[in-house]
């Protein structure tokens, strides 16, 4: 297992991170059988651990907790905060009333006294983000928690909380936590190279983009859209969909290539990750102890140039053929009215003026 420096914060990481969000009851609901995962993830090298608060309601966090008795010096655990854990009013987003309340609850469901790395899960447009960064500042000092970061934001939004920490006196966003897989390179555009220059920790979600780079999922296969994410999400997965047989037909080529380098697909997609030069750790999160087995096997994997022109070639860089499902999107995107002008301010001259 390799180590690095988790951004500026000083802290060492293993390249590998152990994910935890299909412990519980929306994964493999036996705590002792995740607890021996757990283990056998920190007795192989792993020494950084990603939960959230919201993973099947808080129970994945109390799991962590378990598991961690009489290691917790050892790990770096990482947890979020953001989603509402219950219906009702200011009971998620990224206030300072939601995360003073959700901080004391993942510590209690953890354990623990501290949090090592806190992260706020995605971005939330309704508070100001010198509100977020105060409250995360203030905890640091309180000792409640190490270092702070965030998942999934825009290069846009790194930029600007960088620039208020410096403006306002607050500590700084250390980490960001962004998908990244060979079928989704999005974020090689801006956010990774922003992360870099801000000297951000990154730590990768979905390196297997929900099964796609798993072997699961192969063309002209029957998908099973009754069962697992693609009865959540059968649009996602259904092959007669023209975007997703752009996947189906990338992943064909990625096995070919899989197999002259001698090594599976999944080890493959995890390799790929981990050569960018922003990336500082992958989370993998395993269902079951052979799926960690497997993931573990090709952790000294080592792509050449070659192999790496190659998967250019399939998917080029900053291309997304793929998007993780939950990634934040900004209103200018998902709400019409940001980007339509009234119907009667859309013509290119004024129609008074033009005498029409």
């Amino acid at each position: 297992m390799r180590y690095r420096v988790l951004g500026r914060t000083g802290i060492e990481v293993s390249t590998h991170c152990l994910g935890t969000m299909m412990f519980g009851a929306v994964g493999n609901p036996d705590h002792e059988d995740a607890a021996r995962i757990i283990h056998a993830a920190l007795d192989a090298g792993i020494n950084f651990v990603d939960t959230a608060d919201m993973y099947s309601a808080g129970e994945c966090e109390e799991i962590v907790g378990k598991a961690l008795k009489g290691r917790r010096d050892d790990v770096v655990l990482a947890t979020k905060v953001h989603f509402p854990l219950s219906e009702g009013r200011n009971r998620g987003g990224n206030s300072r009333r939601w995360i003073l309340k959700a901080v004391e609850d993942s510590l209690r469901r953890l354990d623990t006294d501290w949090i090592d790395l806190y992260q706020v899960h995605r971005p939330d447009h309704t508070t100001d983000i010198e509100e977020t960064l105060s409250v995360l500042s203030d905890l640091v000092r309180a000792g409640k928690i190490r270092a702070f970061g965030c998942s999934t934001f825009p290069a846009e939004d790194l930029v600007e909380a960088h620039h208020v920490a410096e403006r306002r006196g607050l500590m700084r966003l250390r980490t960001e936590q962004p998908p990244y897989s060979l079928l989704a390179r999005g974020v090689e555009r801006s956010v990774l190279p922003t992360a870099r220059r801000l000297g951000m920790g990154v730590m990768t979600w979905s390196p297997l983009a929900s099964g796609f780079l798993s072997g699961a999922y192969r063309e002209g296969r029957p998908v099973d859209l009754s069962a697992g994410r693609a009865k959540l999400t059968p649009h996602r997965f259904d092959p007669s969909v023209p975007g997703n047989a752009a996947k189906l037909a990338a992943v064909e080529r990625f096995v070919a290539l899989a197999d002259e380098v001698g090594c599976t697909l999944p080890e493959l997609a995890v390799a790929f990750v981990l050569v960018h030069p922003a990336v500082t750790s992958v989370i993998t999160g395993p269902r079951t102890m052979e799926q960690l087995t497997a993931l573990l096997k090709g952790a000294d994997l080592v792509l050449e140039d070659r192999v790496l022109d190659r998967i250019d070639e399939i998917v080029p860089p900053g291309t997304d053929l793929y998007r993780a499902d939950g990634v934040w999107q900004p209103p200018s995107l998902t709400e019409p009215a940001s980007r339509r002008r009234p119907a009667g301010e859309r013509a290119a001259a004024d129609s008074a003026a033009s005498g029409h």
